[in-house]
């Protein structure tokens, strides 16, 4: 599945420059040249004799004839790419949930996350799952434009993001905001939310979570791990969150389809 979706993302990110030297094109081809011809013809002081003058038509850009071009164009390549993510979808396969996952998943066609959720020990859970397909960081381009193939491409793994909140019916909330890879789930940061105000910029959000002692670091990833957030989730996540792409570039190109045809 993943060698799939990068197969189609590869496609995808070369679909923008294709599109716009072909859109470019078939906007500025005929324009440029009919001016020329109209200012060689022109003396060197004095209008340009009426019966040298060229048409009106070909001294001014067609605008119109020339957006419709343009707009079938872009049908035509959003068609072809439609077909491209259709074909390449049916050959993934099915992610089935594993009978051992403790939440309950919420996906709703359109966005971009999934949600799960679960109740522990009266307490409400929710996980908000983020695929990140970028770059991890600009610092990783720099340092490994030098480097081998495998490093390169290392660079390019997609990580998830989740964001954990822990409910227990009272006027706070506690919030985690984590980084999951195949080799550990990363606390970056935590912070204690009121209730009635869990989007307050303003509330203390502790220190760097390196910067704890090392004891209560483990003590919070035991903390987590005993709610069902661990390192174990990420390979199921990940094929997860990889087939969601797949369904919303599909649907994401069939929009922007009936958009231009309208």
């Amino acid at each position: 599945m993943s060698a799939v979706s990068l197969l189609r993302r590869s496609v995808r990110l070369h679909l923008s420059p294709a599109l716009f030297r072909r859109h470019g094109q078939s906007l500025f081809t005929s324009s440029p040249l009919a001016v020329s011809s109209a200012l060689s013809l022109s003396p060197s002081h004095g209008a340009i004799p009426p019966c040298v003058r060229p048409p009106s038509s070909l001294l001014f850009p067609r605008f119109a004839s020339s957006n419709i071009s343009g707009d079938e164009n872009l049908k035509r390549v959003i068609d072809s790419e439609i077909q491209c993510a259709k074909e390449l979808e049916s050959h993934g396969q099915e992610v089935d949930v594993p009978e051992t996952f403790p939440f309950e998943i919420i996906d709703s066609p359109g966005d971009q996350a999934v949600f799960l959720k679960r109740e522990f020990a009266g307490e409400n859970i929710q996980v908000t799952v983020l695929m990140n397909f970028d770059e991890q960081n600009d610092m990783e381009e720099n340092d490994e434009d030098d480097g081998d193939d495998e490093s390169n491409e290392s660079s390019m793994e997609p990580s998830i993001s989740l964001v954990v909140t822990i409910d227990k019916g009272e006027s706070s909330l506690l919030e985690f905001c984590c980084n999951l890879n195949a080799d550990e789930l990363e606390i970056e940061s935590m912070v204690i939310k009121k209730r009635d105000d869990p989007d307050d910029q303003g509330a203390y959000q502790g220190p760097e979570f390196s910067d704890l002692d090392e004891n209560l670091q483990k003590a919070l990833h035991k903390y987590l791990e005993v709610r069902g957030i661990e390192s174990s989730l990420f390979d199921f996540l990940h094929e997860y969150m990889l087939a969601k792409d797949e369904r919303e570039y599909l649907t994401w190109l069939k929009n922007m389809k009936e958009f231009v045809a309208k």
